[in-house]
């Protein structure tokens, strides 16, 4: 059996191995793997050892060479072997197990001792720290001492001082005047660029611009009450105390029973707007600090004179209508909204501020609301404020369409010339109005569908209708815009039949044709009334579409009214 070394060493451990290669001992093959040698083992071919017996018995066969790269991979080009020869494959077993232990064994202790330097150098570093610490606490304690014996000296002094005060300063106290004097310029100089800082830091913020907006919803709710103000000072001073002095004369135009029905509570209101603006003016004049809650914690109390004046304000517009009869009250209104105050502003326009004044206290609110911090110390107290004013507001609404109703006919019956009392009653609801052309009846009863077309008749013919809940109203235009009843122009459609497709004779729509392009745009309105002889009104609409709002219109009044009366 012939076993084969190949040993791969460094530069070293050849020149050991070179020394050792004669002696051919056991300790030359430990030392080798001490250095880092590797080794293999190698079967030779029966062959090749049967060529070379006789020179082993002759001569121990050796032959070693190292590789003299160290870094060079493990190949045949650069290494040379040290064959050795056993007796049987136990004994080459145990060598080569050998060998591999004892290599191992090398490759711990180098790991053991690199591990072993590591720990040396971190203990020296923990040493020179520590010999740094040492001297940074005396050099500290060096200090110390220093300045107690400063502040030791300084107390000396100060009690010299206080003990003679009449002493004449030192150059040494001047000296440290100057310092203080420097340093607190250099103190106040960072004071007051830090605060710079703060400022335009808080300026550029989220907070600051909400700020901003909320205080421009107050300086906008001031100039709104301000305006506000002003317009029932109007209604008080132009109307209100004027029309007392009236109905205290002789010939009294109004009763003062009429004068507090049309003017409930607007006195009361005028002075309660006026505390509210006073304390909104003094908050004001507290900016930047703007609380408001507490005015308004004055001003909801008095709610109830709202809804007093919401309630009566339905009445008082009748109340002044019917007043409005009276020519002479009449003219002496006139006389009163002619004055420059009203800037051409009816009686009516000033009576209908105060409506709309809560609603504007509940966008105002909301605006507020909107740029007030959740964490702010009033913002409960606001948003209890928007909540009741909106309870109030929905309240009021539902009696605003009923006086919008009276004013559209008022208005209507001031532009009629001789007048229409029917508009007078509150139940009469509005619903609309319009131009269409009335056709002329034959004396037979009959119309001749031939006229529609003609132009005479469209000029002539043309109608200003108006309809409302329980009547028709046709009136003809004159000059200046003024509206003049026709003849049985106020039709009660409790009275009324529709007939929306008028029928015509045949020689009728054959004599002219001309109004074709008149046909089924006209409808019939029979009125039958109790107490005089019934007749029929014949309307023409400019188009298909306004005759079918017309007639559905009329239709839908008149079964109303029926069941109404039913």
């Amino acid at each position: 059996m012939v076993i084969r070394l190949i040993i791969k060493a460094d530069d070293e451990a050849a020149l050991r191995l070179q020394s050792s290669a004669a002696e051919f001992q056991v300790p030359f093959l430990y030392e080798a793997l001490y250095s880092s040698c590797y080794c293999l083992r190698i079967f030779v071919d029966s062959a090749v050892v049967g060529t070379q017996k006789k020179c082993w018995e002759k001569e121990p066969a050796v032959l070693i060479s190292v590789c003299k790269d160290r870094n060079s991979t493990f190949n045949h080009e650069n290494q040379k072997a040290l064959e050795l020869r056993t007796e049987d494959v136990k004994d080459c077993d145990e060598w080569v197990a050998a060998i591999s232990h004892a290599r191992n064994l090398a490759t711990e202790h180098e790991t053991l001792m690199q591990k072993y330097l590591h720990l040396l150098q971190i203990v020296e570093t923990e040493k020179t720290v520590a010999k740094q610490l040492r001297q940074q606490i005396e050099d500290g304690e060096i200090e110390i001492e220093r300045l107690k014996s400063e502040i030791a000296a300084m107390l000396k002094d100060n009690e010299k001082i206080q003990s003679n005060p009449t002493t004449a300063p030192s150059d040494d106290d001047s000296e440290i005047k100057k310092i203080k004097k420097v340093q607190s310029f250099l103190r106040g100089w960072m004071c007051r660029r830090k605060w710079k800082t703060i400022i335009q830091d808080y300026i550029r913020s989220p907070h600051a611009e909400s700020m901003r907006k909320r205080n421009q919803v107050v300086f906008s709710m001031l100039e709104a009450e301000a305006e506000y103000v002003q317009q029932l000072h109007i209604l008080v001073n132009n109307f209100l105390r004027p029309l007392r002095m009236a109905a205290s004369s002789k010939k009294p135009p109004i009763t003062h029973d009429d004068v507090s029905s049309i003017f409930l509570n607007s006195e009361t209101i005028m002075f309660l707007h006026q505390i509210f603006y006073q304390g909104l003016k003094a908050r004001i004049a507290s900016w930047p600090t703007l609380v408001l809650a507490d005015l308004f914690d004055i001003l909801l109390p008095m709610l109830n004179i709202y809804q007093e004046f919401v309630r009566n304000h339905q009445y008082s517009l009748q109340i002044l209508a019917h007043c409005k009869q009276n020519r002479d009250f009449d003219k002496l209104l006139k006389q009163y909204e002619a004055k420059p105050d009203c800037e051409e502003r009816t009686l009516e326009t000033f009576l209908t501020y105060p409506m709309f004044q809560i609603p504007r206290y509940i966008l105002t609110l909301h605006e507020l609301l909107a740029h007030t911090p959740h964490e702010h110390v009033e913002r409960n107290s606001l948003d209890y404020a928007k909540s009741k004013l909106e309870e109030l507001s929905r309240i009021m609404h539902d009696e605003v369409s009923e006086t919008e109703n009276i004013r559209k006919n008022l208005a209507i019956e001031r532009m009629i010339v001789e007048g229409c009392e029917i508009l007078l009653d509150t139940s009469q609801t509005f619903v609309r109005q319009g131009s269409l052309i009335q056709v002329p009846m034959s004396e037979k009863g009959k119309i001749t569908r031939g006229r529609l077309g003609s132009l005479s008749l469209k000029k002539e013919g043309e109608r200003q209708c108006f309809l409302f809940s329980k009547h028709l109203i046709i009136c003809t235009r004159g000059s200046g815009g003024k509206l003049h009843l026709t003849k049985n122009g106020v039709v009660s459609l409790i009275d009324c039949t529709l007939i929306e497709e008028p029928e015509g004779t045949d020689d009728e729509s054959k004599s002219d044709k001309s109004g074709q392009d008149m046909e089924h745009l006209d409808f019939k309105i029979v009125v039958e009334p109790k107490d005089s002889q019934s007749f029929t009104i014949i309307l023409v609409a400019s188009s298909r579409q306004e005759k079918s709002a017309w007639t559905s219109d009329i239709s839908q009044a008149c079964l109303l009214i029926s069941d109404n009366t039913e």
